[in-house]
């Protein structure tokens, strides 16, 4: 029979430069910042954003976290991927506001377009053809 899951609640991001990321994911990405708190004890700020007012992710700072390996296909969490209308059209936005995208590609199973581009800390974010 096995646990019934109803959705993805959300995603958690660790950054480094938390000024940086969260502009990163409100201005460029275009979340909304749903609440922001510090939490003293923890040096850390955390920050939940929403997309189309459904919460999705939360943005963590932590002094001086680890990296993690991204490059080439590392074991874990490979990528955050958002689906958009026009993918030609959001790479330009992206590169217009300074974003550095990879080339648009198909994906030879569905057919669809997509390409992948990087947040501040190097996490890949795939944008991916409705």
């Amino acid at each position: 029979m096995g646990i019934q899951v109803n959705k993805v609640h959300h995603i958690a991001i660790i950054c480094k430069d938390y000024s940086r990321s969260l502009h990163y994911y409100t201005t460029v990405i275009g979340l909304e910042l749903v609440s922001e708190i510090y939490r003293q004890e923890r040096d850390s700020y955390k920050a939940d954003l929403a997309l189309n007012g459904a919460y999705i992710i939360e943005l963590f700072s932590f002094p001086d976290p680890p990296a993690r390996v991204s490059q080439p296909e590392a074991l874990g969490l490979r990528h955050l991927a958002f689906e958009v209308n026009d993918v030609a059209r959001t790479a330009q936005e992206l590169q217009d506001l300074g974003q550095a995208c990879e080339a648009i590609r198909v994906d030879p199973e569905t057919g669809k377009r997509f390409f992948f581009t990087a947040d501040p800390d190097g996490l890949p974010i795939e944008f991916y053809e409705k």
